[in-house]
């Protein structure tokens, strides 16, 4: 895995642990693991993101569409999280996932 920004020294040595275990990465439950990680932590985390956007910004004074826009408003936030989960998530939960799984080993 190659990641453009520059990584601190834990997931310099997480990624070194990782690489020396390389060989048990080829099982079937590891691309699960990872799949499930990503899913779970970045739809967490990107779901937080947008709740806490949303709170900072007030209703506007026309174009609001009452209590069926805020309860949609909370199921189209779940929606952007799981594709911001999927799309942008390898960025953010790529070093996690290398952390979480050379503890784990």
């Amino acid at each position: 895995m190659t990641i453009s920004i520059p990584a601190p020294a834990a997931f310099e040595t997480a990624r070194a642990s990782a690489d020396l275990h390389s060989a048990g990465r080829g099982r079937p439950g590891d691309t699960e693991t990872k799949e499930k990680f990503h899913e779970i932590l970045g739809e967490l985390l990107f779901g937080q993101l947008l709740k806490s956007m949303r709170r900072t910004v007030d209703k506007p004074a026309y174009f609001h569409g009452g209590r069926g826009e805020e309860v949609f408003t909370q199921q189209f936030d779940q929606v952007l999280a799981q594709k911001m989960s999927r799309t942008a998530g390898e960025q953010f939960l790529g070093p996690m996932y290398e952390l979480w799984s050379a503890g784990r080993r």
